[in-house]
């Protein structure tokens, strides 16, 4: 799986496959809002969610499927996701990005997986998480 991990990016494999796809991805973002829900450090990104985080989950799977490489759910229902725009409502700066992504990395841990592969993906949602700071 190493080797394989290497070639993201080249066509050989994808995120999404390598992943496990659907299954696992929608235990990542079950994970991950449940790190948000209950983890006191991520309160301040928490607050910026509605009560009912059942929307949230669903949005965030279909994205993270297409995103992978998997199929485009997200954008077969929704179109483009827009994500900057769709964020702008949302005071968002570095800490935010940072409890996000310290939700995504809790939920990759606590699904045991391998260190490579998770430090390879973290890399890549950084990216998409910096990107939504409209905040300094």
């Amino acid at each position: 799986m190493l080797d394989k991990i290497e070639e993201v990016g080249s066509n050989k494999s994808s995120f999404y496959q390598l992943f496990g796809g659907t299954e696992n991805i929608r235990i990542l973002v079950e994970t991950f809002y449940d790190v948000m829900d209950t983890d006191p450090k991520a309160l301040p990104i928490r607050a910026l969610h509605p009560a009912d985080l059942t929307s949230s989950r669903e949005k965030l799977f279909m994205f993270l499927t297409g995103w992978t490489g998997g199929p485009q759910l997200y954008i077969e229902r929704y179109g483009h996701p827009r994500l900057r725009q769709r964020h702008m409502p949302f005071s968002i700066g570095e800490s935010e990005r940072d409890q996000w992504m310290y939700c995504m990395i809790q939920a990759m841990h606590s699904m045991k997986l391998d260190e490579k592969l998770m430090q390879k993906l973290a890399e890549q949602l950084y990216g998409v998480a910096d990107f939504m700071r409209n905040q300094s």
